[in-house]
């Protein structure tokens, strides 16, 4: 069947999922419809957000659905009334069954790793983390497990020393839109032999969970790779943190988004702070010093180290 003559319904929420509905109506791809998230009160104002995807779906003229139960009967039957011959589903909630074995040709997922490895919410975050080389997108059916499916297709690209979480999240996201095409091409020619993901040895692999504030907090103690990976791998979002300590004042929380490692043999307390008052701030760890190049006060804006000693006048008297 030629692809462009599929029917397919789009599934997805945040900006990650855009650029690939953008290239599917581009492509001349027939998406009958667009299913995103509720909009919901958010920010100071409780202004009423409109998703990412439902943004650009009303720019490209094409019928949104919203429903708040996947499983509800009306979105079902909305569903059916669709006709889908392929589900495509980027960065949105998990799906019942009833829902993702509708199309004729099933639903896939556009997941940013390369699957086994890095099953989760957080994928781009994680390898970063943890000092991965190497990461990419990957496409695959839908099951009933998380992160499961048969694999379609993959994407390999490398991470660079100085990616952060953000910029790594735009290449992917901009590598994941030739993937989709090219799975929906290779489906709808019956050129795809989908992989199973089976007999894996679940200690070889590395999970990419959620992430919480809790987890984001620096440990002063670990080794000074480590450290600076750590902050890269949550930078710009949801930011690595930590607490700047005086004796006799309350702690003062601080996010750090740059930073680099320093080797250096040393004697002084892991979370010790060095500066000289005007261009730089070092705090001891495990194996030598990490240098802070961005950071934000609570209270205050991101802004690099020399910019904050401008007005910070007894940096040298805290502790990290």
């Amino acid at each position: 069947m030629n692809s462009k003559e599929l029917r397919i319904v789009f599934m997805g929420t945040p900006e990650f999922a855009v650029p690939s509905l953008k290239a599917l109506v581009a492509g001349g791809y027939r998406v009958v419809a667009v299913v995103t998230a509720p909009d919901k009160p958010a920010g100071r104002g409780r202004k009423v957000h409109e998703s990412e995807v439902k943004v650009a779906a009303r720019e490209l003229g094409l019928p949104v659905l919203q429903p708040e139960k996947l499983k509800a009967p009306e979105f079902v039957e909305a569903m059916r009334a669709l006709r889908p011959d392929l589900g495509i589903v980027i960065a949105f909630r998990m799906l019942p069954e009833i829902i993702w074995s509708m199309p004729r040709l099933g639903t896939f997922n556009l997941h940013a790793s390369l699957l086994p490895q890095y099953r989760g919410a957080a994928p781009i975050n994680w390898a970063v983390i943890n000092g991965e080389t190497e990461t990419g997108v990957t496409t695959f059916l839908l099951n009933h497990e998380i992160d499961k499916g048969a694999i379609l297709g993959r994407i390999r690209m490398p991470i660079r020393p100085d990616d952060t979480v953000g910029t790594l999240y735009d290449r992917l996201m901009h590598a994941g839109t030739s993937l989709v095409t090219e799975t929906v091409d290779k489906l709808a020619a019956g050129e795809i032999v989908p992989v199973e993901q089976q007999h894996i040895d679940p200690a070889t692999l590395r999970p990419a969970p959620k992430i919480f504030k809790e987890d984001c907090r620096i440990d002063w103690s670990w080794e000074g790779k480590r450290i600076v990976d750590f902050i890269r791998g949550l930078s710009p979002y949801p930011a690595a943190w930590s607490e700047m300590r005086k004796a006799g004042a309350d702690p003062v929380s601080v996010k750090i988004f740059a930073a680099a490692f320093e080797p250096a043999a040393r004697d002084d307390a892991p979370g010790t702070l060095a500066t000289d008052g005007r261009t730089f701030i070092r705090v001891a760890c495990a194996d030598g010093h990490i240098a802070i190049d961005e950071l934000q006060i609570a209270g205050k804006k991101r802004m690099s180290v020399k910019e904050l000693l401008l007005g910070f006048r007894d940096a040298a008297d805290y502790d990290f």
